[in-house]
């Protein structure tokens, strides 16, 4: 296959060299190993503002606020794969990132079925399957495969580096990025042998009426 695979990353943490950079860096080594193209994105530090459903992304293509938000679409459309990843904060996941994710995913018209997405998450004791979930809703609402691990993908550690004694969730984060390229791969494949499955006009339903 002569097709040269990208992953768009998105830490969503305040910190450029907190646990979820470290995360990302065990996914890294996996993407170079195979001769994957990856982009590390920090976002957690970044002003990013929330929708405020103005719908003027349906009429321009884009999102009314002209920050990062609509470069990183252009780098979405591009890439065959999305990795999310967020310290837990109160149960939940950072903030900013929430954010841009919403208006990433509400703005951009680009069609994101079978890119394969990944979240990651890292905290020092709990919250981390609340916040898995929380980030898996943007892939399972846009049609893109969930790329799993053998263990939820979380990582452990407080202070910045702590994640670096974390064994199982670094070898968890390996394993992740291997299962993301064998998906990415494996839908360019299914792609060009039996092709996409057929659609359906979309039904839209409104309870109020």
């Amino acid at each position: 296959m002569g097709k040269k695979f990208k992953v768009l990353m998105l830490n969503g943490s305040p910190r450029a060299n907190g646990n979820i950079a470290l995360a990302f860096r065990e996914m890294e080594k996996v993407f170079e190993e195979n001769g994957v193209e990856y982009e590390n994105i920090l976002l957690g530090n970044k002003d990013i503002r929330g929708c405020i459903a103005c719908n003027s992304c349906a009429k321009n293509g884009k999102c009314v606020f002209n920050d990062i938000v609509n470069e990183l679409a252009v780098k979405f459309e591009e890439a065959d794969g999305l990795v999310i990843g967020s310290p837990v904060y109160y149960g939940s996941a950072n903030g900013t990132l929430m954010s841009a994710l919403q208006r990433l995913f509400y703005s951009s018209p680009f069609d994101k079925k079978f890119k394969v997405g990944a979240s990651v998450v890292t905290c020092r004791r709990s919250g981390t399957t609340a916040t898995f979930d929380e980030l898996n809703k943007f892939f399972t609402i846009s049609n893109m495969p969930v790329a799993s691990s053998q263990y939820w993908n979380n990582i452990y550690g407080a202070a910045p580096g702590e994640a670096e004694a974390d064994e199982e969730g670094r070898q968890v984060m390996r394993v992740l990025a291997r299962n993301m390229i064998f998906l990415m791969k494996s839908i360019e494949i299914g792609k060009e042998q039996i092709g996409l499955p057929g659609e359906e006009e979309r039904v839209w339903t409104n309870f109020t009426k």
